[in-house]
């Protein structure tokens, strides 16, 4: 495993402690986080709102990691989000991320799922 791949596998788990500070904190300055159903978002004060804006909902997330790879700076991760919304709803939702790391941390991560099976989880 690369230090890449540790920073990722980190970064994954940090998820679980709903922190949005630690959560921005793998960014780099002006990181990018690209949740493919949504534009773009760009620089720590932007991640921080996108981040909180849906874990202000989530009373508990544990992300698994199914496959992971990497080479050089990019790390792509292969994942079951395993998340409550609300206290009382739980969505599986498998994701894929590509990471593109600099310097120890996140320049752009792209974040591949089916809105689909998020939204229909939300309903029933």
């Amino acid at each position: 495993m690369n230090d890449n791949e540790k920073i990722i596998r980190d970064f994954i788990a940090a998820w679980s402690r709903l922190n949005v500070d630690e959560i921005v904190s793998y960014f780099a300055e002006d990181g990018v986080y690209h949740n493919m159903p949504t534009q773009p978002v760009k620089g720590h004060a932007n991640l921080r709102n996108f981040i909180s804006a849906f874990l202000k909902s989530w009373t508990k997330t544990d992300w698994d990691v199914l496959n992971i790879m990497s080479r050089g700076d990019v790390v792509i991760a292969e994942r079951l989000d395993r998340t409550v919304v609300g206290g009382s709803k739980k969505v599986d939702l498998p994701c894929c991320g590509v990471f593109e790391m600099a310097n120890g941390k996140i320049k752009v991560w792209r974040d591949y799922f089916d809105l689909a099976t998020y939204t229909k989880s939300l309903q029933g």
